[in-house]
């Protein structure tokens, strides 16, 4: 694989629905990548209660659709945008971009559906689109996701250990690494909800918020360990991995029925939902004593941070945020897209079968040209 600097912008808009990110990032090579830029275009709320309808209630038919993947492709050329801007790069200067979009549906193995029209950053940019990075994992019998974990596998696992990548985001899941670029061992899948379901019953306890400011909600109530216990009943949690899961699962309708039987103590019964699930998957799946890099939104929710660093220090596990060894955290993702896309361009596989669970590494997408 060539090593001549290959310019990149990787966009990723996940299931915390907040927006969408976009990170300029420098390969040379696919361990090395270095970030550029980045640029976060949120969600506004009418957007966001758009994809939410889209997404839960199944709402509009196809016109709706058409209309919502027109809006999210512009959403993106306002993202890449931003990062240009920000960073003082020309478009020529871009070797590709790599869209994720906004996933709709995710059901494996039946079907998995992202929203973003590629031709869209084609036609602004002039520079060739790699897009639906799911679908082909999908064909060949995988879960369509995780599809970060090889990221995490070559650019932010550890020279000498093994190390443990977590992603708090609308989701939360996992990669365990054992060495950078070492595949052999590695582990990744998602855990169960991370920030969707306790943002969810935030708004409901408190419709101005759009999710627990500071984590004052959780911090006043208390766990309900009845509502609690059902919960973590829920055989998602005790399916081994590769397994992948989203609001499909975990959405409006799930953050409903807790906020039914816990009312206003139903963040703080959230927060220990994903507290408990993340730290119980990784004791489970991932070896004893390894360190923990987290990253994503739920990482700045306090009550969270503090009751899984808890669990992590009495497991003899170090937990450290993943700005704390590499760039920030909220770019990680949009890197993660990034390298997606290179990989594509220069015909390597993308996808990690020991994470998805497909007969064999793939390359994955489609390109839409310059």
């Amino acid at each position: 694989m060539t090593e001549r600097p290959v310019l990149g912008i990787g966009l990723m808009s996940g299931t915390s629905l907040d927006g969408m990110d976009a990170a300029l990032v420098r390969f040379t090579g696919p361990t090395r990548a270095e970030l550029i830029g980045f640029a976060h275009r949120p969600y506004h709320l009418e957007e966001r209660r758009e994809l939410e309808e889209a997404i839960e209630r199944q709402e509009g038919g196809a016109r709706r659709l058409a209309h919502l993947h027109a809006r999210i492709g512009e959403w993106a050329v306002e993202a890449v945008d931003q990062v240009l801007a920000r960073s003082g790069v020309v478009p020529s200067a871009l070797d590709f971009i790599a869209l994720h979009g906004q996933t709709i549906w995710h059901e494996p193995p039946v079907a998995t559906l992202q929203l973003g029209e590629p031709a869209a950053l084609a036609e602004r940019f002039g520079v060739r689109v790699v897009s639906g990075f799911r679908g082909r994992d999908l064909a060949a019998g995988g879960e369509g996701a995780p599809l970060v974990p090889m990221a995490d596998l070559l650019l932010f696992g550890a020279e000498d250990h093994g190390r443990v990548l977590l992603n708090l985001g609308g989701m939360a899941n996992l990669t365990y690494v054992p060495r950078r670029a070492v595949e052999q061992g590695a582990v990744a899948f998602d855990t169960g909800p991370g920030m969707a379901v306790i943002d969810a019953v935030a708004r409901r306890i408190e419709p101005a918020l759009s999710y627990d400011v500071d984590g004052k909600l959780a911090d006043r109530g208390e766990v309900i360990d009845a509502v609690l216990a059902d919960c973590l009943s829920d055989s998602f949690f005790q399916q081994a991995p590769p397994k992948s899961t989203g609001r499909e699962r975990f959405g409006a309708e799930y953050s409903a029925r807790l906020f039914a039987r816990a009312g206003p103590d139903a963040v703080a019964t959230a927060v220990e939902l994903t507290a408990r699930t993340v730290a119980e998957a990784i004791e489970r799946w991932t070896p004893a004593g390894c360190e923990v890099l987290a990253s994503g939104g739920g990482c700045e929710h306090p009550v969270l941070w503090k009751s899984l660093l808890q669990r992590m220090t009495n497991a003899g596990r170090a937990l450290r945020k993943f700005d704390q060894v590499f760039f920030a955290g909220a770019a990680k993702e949009a890197v993660a897209f990034a390298l997606l896309g290179y990989l594509t361009v220069h015909g390597q596989p993308g996808n990690l079968p020991a994470a998805t669970g497909a007969r064999g590494p793939r390359v994955l997408g489609m390109v839409t040209p310059a």
